[in-house]
């Protein structure tokens, strides 16, 4: 199965909306895993994304950084899972 990853930390409110706009692409896609990762639980995270979180990752590769492509995001997932 296909692992959407948000790489996200509280008080984010553009990883709240980015969170929120792929929970309501799963109406619209194939099924695939919402993985949700804090960066502040792992220093090299934290380093790495701290400037541009939301990070979105399928399959653990980056398709967004800071806000989110959605329509991207949905032509990727309808490519990965055909």
């Amino acid at each position: 199965m296909t692992v959407v990853t948000l790489y996200t930390r509280p008080g984010c409110h553009l990883c709240d909306e980015a969170r929120d706009a792929i929970v309501a692409l799963r109406k619209e896609v194939p099924p695939f895993e919402l993985t949700e990762v804090n960066i502040e639980h792992d220093d090299g995270l934290l380093a790495r994304y701290l400037e541009r979180i939301p990070v979105v990752a399928v399959d653990g590769n980056t398709v967004s950084e800071l806000q989110i492509d959605l329509d991207a995001l949905r032509r990727l997932l309808d490519t990965v899972r055909r």
